[in-house]
């Protein structure tokens, strides 16, 4: 049994999905039930999958019994786990939220849902770069359908938008692996690596048009500048609990990115391209998701782009490429994923007790729980601009630490402007909310208890991170040095003791670094 389960997470949300489909016209109830009974057996597997992981073994699975590089595999190891937990532990508070009532606004949701999670799993685990198309392309169509759940004017327009855009950066997937694969001769991560390594010439050349048009397609899912602009309205439109879970939407991105940069193309003619282009667009983007956060004029819009300086922030420290800046990124996003998670649950629940205010920073009804809201606003705004004593401030402190040279000029006052702006701007949102003046009567309704709990649930990990951050550091200090390691899963996998490809790094200014 044991050696099956790194295929449980996409298992299992997959047969959820099938008997959540066929059963359309059972209560409610039991709807949510079975949805919350899934995830939280995801959340356990997951568990198991990170303690597996955290010995440092690489497990790799062939569906099949087909080896590689002819057959489909999937691969875990600390980075994968890592990931498989974080979107477990988001799902399970965004599907608790659910419950309260969203679910019900639309049909199929739990269904949907967790197509979406099996898609999310797949990319996580996947070992092959066609794969990892076909999981993308999983989690897109059922995005799709959970961006419009419950229709509205402002849905559809976003979710048009984001169709369109999405089928786009497909298409370019697609011509990416045709190329890599008339280059290489095959779309198996680790074999790719080996062969990339040892093209020449005209091969290496279509090898590095392929790969910067991978980096571009991995660029528009994770919302890198220029190609975030469809960011903000799609995540401000979508259902609470949607836009939560799309907190993780951008991480995919991020991971493909990583997983590609430090396994394949890390010794290629691509590397200096690839590192320029996510240190320039990564700073540019969080200069203008900062300035987006000022402007913001509704909560919605400004948890989306706080969700933008994250991705800024993140993939500037990818561009990096030490260990040192892996550990602390890695550190940084269970937290800054987990926080605009929550925000969207939270602008909810403060939307329902504002009456036709909403969410928008203008005069509106007292809130019935100001108190409970309050709270839960004031840590997630402290988590969120990353302010002691929560995880936040340490992970951009790590990342600042891991900073060298002439970066720091660039990455510092970025970093601590953006910082700057948030709190400004979630200062002037719980003022408006919680403190200023009121229009018309106090508002009825209250938090429920399943909202509460989702609430509460992806809150608590901020403070988790930090009493727990001894073990959660070194897991991903030992993360980042699996990921120096490229030539580990290459001999493990293809079982070929002089398959090894040199790690260098290369750092923003385009100087190669030391050898690891």
């Amino acid at each position: 049994m044991m050696q099956h389960l790194i295929a449980l997470p996409i298992l299992v949300p997959m047969v959820g999905a099938i008997v959540l489909l066929l059963t359309s016209k059972a209560s409610h109830a039991t709807h949510r039930r079975l949805s919350v009974g899934i995830t939280a057996l995801l959340v356990v597997i997951n568990l198991l999958l990170l303690r597996q992981a955290a010995g440092g073994e690489l497990t790799f699975y062939a569906l099949g019994n087909w080896q590689a590089p002819f057959g489909i595999v999937l691969m875990l190891d600390r980075l994968a786990a890592l990931m498989l937990i974080l979107t477990a532990f988001l799902a399970l508070g965004c599907v608790l939220f659910a419950c309260a009532g969203d679910d019900v606004q639309g049909s199929n949701f739990h269904g949907i849902f967790h197509l979406q999670l099996m898609g999310l799993n797949g990319a996580f685990l996947t070992g092959d770069l066609f794969n990892l198309f076909v999981f993308f392309e999983i989690l897109l169509l059922a995005s799709y359908a959970l961006l419009l759940h419950g229709g509205g004017k402002a849905r559809v327009g976003a979710g048009l938008h984001y169709v369109i855009l999405n089928l786009a950066g497909s298409a370019l997937f697609l011509i990416a692996l045709g190329v890599l694969y008339g280059a290489t001769g095959t779309l198996n991560m680790a074999d790719m690596a080996r062969r990339v390594a040892q093209l020449s010439g005209d091969q290496a050349a279509l090898a590095t048009a392929g790969a910067l048009l991978l980096i571009v397609v991995f660029s528009l899912k994770a919302a890198l500048l220029p190609l975030y602009f469809w960011l903000p309205r799609t995540y401000a439109s979508a259902p609470a609990p949607v836009a939560a879970l799309f907190a993780i939407m951008t991480k995919v991105g991020l991971y493909a990115i990583l997983r590609v940069q430090s396994l394949i193309f890390i010794d290629s003619e691509a590397a200096p391209a690839i590192t320029a282009w996510l240190w320039w667009s990564g700073l540019a983007t969080i200069v203008l998701a900062g300035i987006g956060v000022l402007a913001a004029r509704d909560l919605r819009p400004l948890v989306a782009y706080l969700v933008l300086v994250s991705v800024g922030t993140l993939l500037a420290g990818t561009a990096l490429g030490t260990p040192e800046a892996n550990t602390a990124l890695l550190y940084y996003l269970p937290h800054t994923t987990l926080i605009c998670g929550a925000l969207f649950l939270i602008a909810e629940l403060i939307g329902q007790q504002r009456g036709k205010a909403g969410t928008r920073l203008v005069r509106g009804r007292r809130l019935h729980q100001r108190f409970l809201l309050g709270g839960l606003f004031l840590i997630a705004a402290i988590g969120a601009v990353g302010l002691p004593p929560l995880a936040g401030a340490l992970g951009k402190l790590l990342l600042m630490q891991a900073v060298e040279g002439s970066a720091r000029l660039w990455l510092w006052p970025l970093l601590l402007l953006a910082s700057l702006a948030a709190l400004i701007a979630m200062s002037r949102a719980g003022s408006v909310f919680f403190w200023a003046s009121y229009k018309g009567e106090v508002a009825s309704g209250k938090v429920s208890r399943a909202q509460l709990a989702g609430v509460v649930w992806l809150l608590a990990a901020a403070p988790l991170l930090v009493i727990f951050g001894g073990p959660v550091s070194s897991y991903t200090q030992a993360t980042a040095a699996q990921l120096a390691a490229p030539h580990e899963p290459i001999q493990q996998l293809l079982g070929d003791p002089l398959a090894q490809v040199p790690a260098q790094r290369v750092t923003p200014q385009g100087q190669q670094g030391e050898a690891l």
